[in-house]
């Protein structure tokens, strides 16, 4: 086996190389596992939603015990530890800052924006290039994994920086839902408003709450729609009608779709249950 070859290791996590997976050594090399499209396989609290996505998992060197095979889309990037010798200090101390957790001994989770897995995608696709070459060059896979690496510092600097701001967009989406929830069922209304792409709107509100404008909006008003149900003395027609629904089908289609009841029913199931016979 080359030196290079002992030094790196780019894999399928589906297929990975048992040889490495079983090897005593392993404990020597920091690993990025790199599920794509996947959800996390660490544990969330419970009330934190569990999002789909590309979860990069960065477990240090000297870390055990170690995921075994995981069966899940993606790639393990493996570096063995003497790979940073002859580094900075301070470059040395970031890489282990990045994969270390909250806890001690712990790995380092990341949840990537789409554009940030596209561009790390591209620093993945030539590392994997020049690891196939036969006459592999340690010293273009060493600058490689440092650029990816350094990328990947900065964009978790930037996504703390970010994480007050995006709650503040929550806040604010929020605001604008209730205000407008009745008139406004355009996803692009909403991130006009905050000034962002509807796309990020959605990310953000997926990684903050677990679900999109759209649902949230729906939910939003099927809420109002309940409560008119009970309490006014509306018409379904004229409900919905309130609620930007031009037509009663329409309106009732949406009802049942959300609370698996139509209007009817709802409304006379709550009412014997405040009025009963």
């Amino acid at each position: 086996m080359n030196p290079e070859k002992k030094l790196f290791l780019i894999s399928s996590l589906d297929d990975p190389l048992q040889i490495y997976f079983e090897s005593p050594a392993r404990e020597d090399y920091f690993e990025i596992a790199w599920l794509k499209d996947e959800e996390p396989i660490h544990f969330i609290k419970e009330d934190a939603p569990r999002i789909k996505g590309d979860w990069l998992y960065l477990i240090p060197a000297n870390r055990s015990p170690r995921p075994r095979k995981t069966g899940k889309k993606g790639t393990l990037i493996a570096f063995h530890k003497s790979v940073l010798d002859y580094e900075i200090k301070e470059f040395t101390l970031d890489v282990i800052r990045l994969f270390l957790g909250k806890g001690a001994g712990s790995f380092s989770t990341i949840l990537l924006e789409e554009d940030m897995a596209v561009t790390l995608e591209s620093f993945l696709h030539i590392m994997e290039e020049e690891y196939e070459q036969q006459g592999k060059n340690f010293l273009v896979l060493k600058a490689l994994l440092k650029a990816f690496l350094l990328k990947l510092m900065q964009y978790k600097t930037q996504t703390i920086t970010r994480q007050g701001l995006n709650e503040k967009r929550v806040y604010h989406f929020l605001l604008l839902l209730e205000h407008h929830f009745r008139e406004e069922k355009s996803v692009t209304f909403y991130a006009d408003k905050l000034n962002i792409t509807a796309k990020r709107l959605n990310q953000i509100l997926k990684q903050k709450t677990g679900k999109t404008i759209t649902q949230l909006l729906q939910e939003r008003t099927v809420v109002a729609a309940k409560q008119q149900l009970v309490a006014s003395a509306n018409t379904i027609q004229e409900v919905g009608y309130s609620l930007g629904f031009e037509d009663r089908s329409y309106f009732s289609r949406f009802f049942k779709k959300m609370t698996g009841q139509t209007p009817e029913q709802f409304q006379k199931e709550a009412k014997d249950r405040v009025f009963p016979v």
